[in-house]
């Protein structure tokens, strides 16, 4: 970009240089040839600013296509650095998080293809245009300062009016992007219970109020476009009416009087042109500032050492999780350890902080205090792109990417058939997929009922196992999964035994008798945390064995009751 940016200069000092050539030009005709009838010389003035035309036109052609080349430069350089960084604030989601990022990106991009870009570049060049009017004449030098002080004024003026609407009016229109885009997404569940009209009528209050504010910046800034266009046609006038004053005394020539008329034109010229881009100048300085910590972010990211592939092993010690500008504790001292291979499952009543404790494991989010290790490593000395293959993951709210089947196993990578193949015998979903369509060329359409969440849940956990990963986290895996998912399930538990270091979050006390260790969690606290023997035996009221370390709590012991009671009761049904 700096590279270009002085090209873009360089043509700018250019052009502007050989702008001065008309203005000679209109001397040299009104002080020399109509004096001296000398064709001669008019021929060849005239054969001089022809050839500075065809430059300045060819130069100004390709400032043109440098500025496009720049715009496309700031999109491809930014743009995907920001998705990565917007997915690592929405997958953490501690905070309100928009894709505004990437519209800034667009807003940039603008400014940088805008000709308010070209105007800043030109507009130190009205100094130079009005020291040559000065060299000329001191009188019509002043007047030439004054003009441009005057127009620079009101450029400023145009700043303060508008800069904090113009703020304000992204940051609404943001808003109003926002709701229209969750509506979208819950769209069926507004079309079956009627809040069309709610949703639509909520959207329309806060687009109306985006409405309320652009108009008012529109208005003003139309006003000040029609106001520095007549300043300049005005400052123009009286200068012409001063040089001739200064020519009826002899103060001045006539080519003198129209060679600073020109000059001043063009040194007005990219102060008028400044004011009527300011709205793309003003949201692209915006956008800058808003994208200059997340580029901060990426730019003083240092580059880590890449580390071993993970066996397994992990461990959490003094876990505590508290949201960003929230004072309550959603997770407090959750200490576990799991050999490789080893498998855990997570019990607890809804709110617990099951599904915050599982964001920690993975790493998605960095606790408040202590730490989690996989293989003795803190999680956050390992970039994404290192660890993420290593690790399975399976959401509660299961979502699938627009792609093939075999596109979403891969994990939206490169298809490896065979890797696509034994994930998916693996899950016990190869059957089901042979029975799609297309087998695994069937095209998955988000929003499409193709899949039904049943189906959905058990790609989404072929997906977690692709690629054999040393640890795999699983939340509320069978919540969609009819008997035959159900049995499929606790066979890729079984499978995975001493493969890989698993973590099931569930309801269902079926899947204990798969997993190695059972932890109980209690609003955000760690209550039983031992091997499943040792858990189940402290729930159930009894004592555990020699060196377990549970202690029973009567109501953990009431939900594991209810929760075991559970499968009986629906097998009746």
């Amino acid at each position: 970009m700096k590279s270009l940016l002085r090209t873009v200069a360089g043509f700018s000092m250019a052009i502007n240089l050989l702008w001065l050539g008309p203005a000679l030009f209109s001397l040299q005709v009104f002080d020399r040839v109509l004096t001296s009838q000398s064709q001669e010389t008019l021929l060849v003035l005239l054969l001089g600013l022809a050839i500075a035309l065809v430059l300045v036109g060819a130069l100004d052609f390709l400032r043109g296509r440098l500025q496009g080349v720049l715009g496309n430069i700031v999109n491809d350089a930014m743009a995907p650095e920001i998705a990565r960084l917007s997915l690592a604030v929405a997958a953490r989601r501690q905070g309100a998080f928009t894709n505004e990022a990437l519209r800034d990106v667009g807003r940039l991009r603008a400014l940088f293809s805008s000709q308010g870009l070209v105007a800043v570049m030109d507009a130190p060049w009205a100094l130079i245009f009005i020291a040559v009017i000065a060299v000329a004449n001191l009188w019509l030098g002043l007047a030439a300062l004054l003009s441009a002080v005057l127009m620079l004024g009101l450029a400023y003026a145009n700043d303060r009016m508008t800069k904090q609407s113009i703020e304000k009016l992204q940051k609404d229109a943001g808003a109003s992007q926002r709701f229209l885009d969750q509506a979208m997404v819950n769209a069926e569940v507004a079309q079956a219970m009627g809040m069309a009209d709610a949703l639509v009528g909520r959207w329309n209050a806060l687009s109306a109020k985006v409405a309320d504010l652009q108009d008012p910046v529109a208005q003003r800034s139309v006003a000040m476009a029609s106001a520095t266009r007549i300043a300049r046609q005005l400052t123009q006038v009286l200068m012409t009416a001063l040089g001739a004053w200064l020519v009826i005394r002899g103060e001045a020539t006539p080519g003198v009087l129209i060679a600073s008329n020109m000059l001043l034109g063009r040194a007005l010229q990219p102060v008028e042109q400044i004011v009527g881009s300011w709205k793309i100048m003003a949201e692209g300085r915006l956008a800058w500032r808003r994208l200059d910590p997340l580029m901060s972010e990426a730019f003083n990211r240092r580059p880590q050492m890449a580390l071993p592939a993970p066996n397994g092993q992990l461990s959490t010690t003094g876990l505590v999780f508290r949201p960003q500008g929230s004072e309550r504790t959603l997770l407090m001292g959750v200490s576990i350890r799991l050999e490789a291979g080893e498998s855990l499952a997570i019990l607890g009543p809804s709110g617990a902080g099951k599904s915050t404790l599982v964001r920690l494991l993975i790493g998605l989010w960095a606790p408040s205090q202590g730490h989690v290790r996989l293989d003795g490593v803190d999680l956050s000395r390992w970039t994404r792109e290192q660890i993420g293959p290593h690790i399975g993951y399976m959401p509660q709210d299961v979502e699938l990417f627009a792609g093939s089947v075999a596109d979403n196993i891969a994990r939206m990578g490169p298809v490896d058939p065979g890797l696509v193949v034994e994930a998916a015998q693996l899950a016990g979903v190869h059957e089901l997929v042979l029975g799609l369509p297309d087998g695994y060329d069937t095209q998955v359409d988000p929003n499409a009922a193709l899949l039904s969440p049943g189906q959905r849940q058990r790609i989404a956990l072929a997906r977690a196992l692709y690629g054999n990963p040393k640890l795999v986290v699983l939340d509320e895996p069978n919540a969609n999964l009819d008997g035959a998912g159900e049995l499929a399930l606790a066979e890729t538990l079984k499978r995975l035994q001493g493969k890989a270091t698993v973590v099931v979050v569930t309801h269902r006390q079926t899947l204990t008798q798969h997993v190695h260790k059972m932890l109980v969690i209690e609003g955000g606290r760690q209550t039983h945390f031992g091997r499943t023997d040792e858990v189940l035996a402290a729930l159930r009221g009894g004592h555990a064995p020699a060196g377990g370390q549970v202690v029973s709590l009567a109501r953990a012991a009431q939900a594991a009751q209810a929760a075991q009671a559970a499968p009986a009761a629906q097998a009746k049904v």
